[in-house]
């Protein structure tokens, strides 16, 4: 090895007092490879490289490898798992085998023994081969393994779909049960996902990531589907459900810290027809809260909420449907005008984020603590500014109104497609359109579209059938940008979101337009002629600045009548 070092000097590679602190690693008994890397005079990846081309080793660029789930399903997890090898392809009538460890040769011959396959040693770094054993051997591989050879033993039963008299309690309690279903929500975790949905199929159970506000497949074991009941189990237990009720939909909380991250997980469990489908909210309570010039928003539409929110008092909306940043973007809003001069108070559900000096309340259904009760209750607490969580039925509607006639700034969320809608939709609700005309101030519609990945972000030509649907009435750039697709961005292209607006502030013609009960789609005209931008030319301001693409703001909107400037 002493030989190897002194060639690796000559070619520049390695210095002197990088050889002295390698020299000490190897008399203790250390390989070359490991040697190298963990005296920090190389990389994994310099080491491995100058070592594959030293030997006639192949060494494997991982990023596009993508072996066939039939082709990994030859190879034994369990051997895999443990000394960290990834089967890539056949080459050759062998099968070439990626490993981080030049040197150790144990976990190939054990390999070549299970599967009487001619295996032949690649190099590749130990994090790279990781990646592609969660991606293409599915997330707890290493758990499901375990738990189907347990259940084959003598003595121990399957956990199937048809078998009713399973104890699912001692089930879900199980080791093994627990660390999987720790695995998925650290693996959802570390790629960002706000949603994790565990759905059945007669076959499979399929468990989906919402990344980014869209659904990705994740890779599961096959045997998966056998231990369907104690999984669910194991969440109803967390989430602190009746595990025996299996014919009605239940809805629960966990909260959760793992590898330093605080959640509150939202559960809901509805009854499928081939077993009991489950959604988890992640919300992250240690997320730093943004200021309204980190949403993304446009200097014109920030400086036009900040004048609303100097009012002494008056509603404003934010509206969008789930999951469209709404609850982010109030609380950016108050934390501009939280200060000591004034009393803020807020009612949820849940609360999302923790704020010094606001006071927060969360409802409680079961206690009979709804938004109106809440609502009428914060009104004897003296408040400046009140900020409901959503305005969900009439008599919250009644109150918000009231509560803003009164002297009361309000902030509350609403579930409609665009801006205008909101007023509609309040009068829908039984509020009286006098009510609303007085007392509205603006309502801003969002939504969340994804930015392009700034690793992989690269120039394209814009195709014509693009240009045509987008219909601004602007000119095209014939060149964009798009991403590529990199590992960072889970070959998406996109990594990261940020909010596209529409705000409409509520003048004396819209005033007008409302008390006499006029639709959505003709006070939209009158907005747009005043100056509102719609959500898909918001998009496009996104679109010229290289940020996101053409598709996705396709995606998030869609075409209105009048589209704005």
């Amino acid at each position: 090895m002493e030989s190897i070092l002194s060639e690796m000097k000559a070619t520049g590679l390695l210095d002197a007092s990088g050889a002295e602190r390698v020299l000490p690693l190897l008399s203790a008994g250390k390989p070359l490879d490991e040697a190298l890397v963990s005296s920090g005079v190389l990389s994994e990846e310099q080491a491995l490289m100058y070592l594959a081309e030293r030997f006639g080793v192949p060494y494997l660029d991982l990023t596009d490898a993508s072996p066939e789930k039939e082709f990994l399903q030859q190879f034994p997890v369990r051997v895999l798992l443990k000394h960290r090898l990834l089967p890539v392809r056949y080459d050759n009538d062998a099968v070439l085998v990626a490993s981080s460890r030049l040197f150790d040769t144990t976990g190939l011959e054990e390999l070549r023994m299970a599967t009487g396959l001619d295996c032949r040693l690649a190099l590749a770094p130990a994090a790279e081969i990781d990646r592609c054993t969660r991606k293409y051997l599915g997330v707890g591989a290493d758990t499901i393994e375990t738990m189907a050879n347990e259940a084959e033993e003598p003595g121990v039963s399957v956990l199937a779909d048809e078998q009713d008299d399973v104890d699912l309690s001692a089930a879900s309690g199980e080791a093994s049960i627990i660390t999987f279903v720790n695995q998925v929500l650290a693996e959802a975790i570390q790629l960002r996902a706000t949603d994790v949905h565990f759905e059945p199929f007669e076959r499979e159970l399929r468990l989906r990531y919402r990344i980014d506000g869209v659904l990705q497949e994740v890779n599961v074991p096959p045997q998966i589907k056998q231990f369907q009941p104690a999984i669910i189990s194991r969440l109803k237990i967390l989430a602190q459900l009746n595990i025996a009720e299996k014919r009605l939909p239940q809805d629960g909380r966990i909260k959760l810290r793992i590898g330093g991250n605080e959640l509150d997980v939202r559960v809901s469990v509805i009854p499928m027809l081939h077993g009991e489908g489950v959604v988890l909210r992640l919300l992250h309570r240690g997320n730093a809260l943004l200021g309204l010039e980190q949403l993304g928003m446009s200097a014109e539409d920030r400086s036009q909420i900040a004048r609303i929110l100097e009012l002494p008092h008056g509603i404003f909306l934010v509206t969008g449907p789930t999951g469209s940043g709404k609850t982010t973007t109030l609380y950016a809003a108050l934390s501009k005008i939280n200060d000591a001069e004034r009393k803020i108070v807020t009612i949820e559900d849940p609360v999302e984020y923790h704020l010094r000096g606001i006071n927060q309340i969360q409802v409680n259904t079961k206690s009979g603590l709804t938004f109106a009760l809440g609502l009428r209750s914060i009104l004897r607490h003296d408040p400046d500014v009140v900020l409901v969580g959503e305005i969900r039925d009439h008599e919250t509607a009644e109150i918000a109104v009231q509560a803003s006639l009164t002297g009361h700034l309000v902030f509350s969320t609403l579930h409609t497609n665009d801006a205008p809608g909101s007023l509609t939709r309040l009068v829908d609700m039984g509020v009286e359109p006098y009510l609303v005309a007085s007392s509205l101030e603006g309502v801003l519609a969002q939504r969340l579209v994804r930015l392009i990945c700034a690793k992989c972000r690269e120039e394209y030509q814009t195709p014509a059938q693009e240009t045509i649907r987008l219909e601004l009435g602007r000119e095209i750039p014939k060149v964009t940008w798009r991403g590529k697709g990199c590992r960072e961005c889970q070959g998406t292209g996109y990594h990261g979101r940020t909010c596209i607006c529409e705000l409409m502030t509520v003048t004396e013609d819209i005033q007008s337009a409302i008390l006499s009960r006029t639709s959505a789609g003709e006070i939209r005209k009158i907005a747009v002629k005043q100056g509102m931008r719609s959500l898909r030319s918001d998009g496009w301001r996104l679109v010229l600045a290289g940020r996101t693409t053409v598709e996705e703001v396709l995606r998030a909107t869609k075409d209105e009548p009048t589209n704005g400037r």
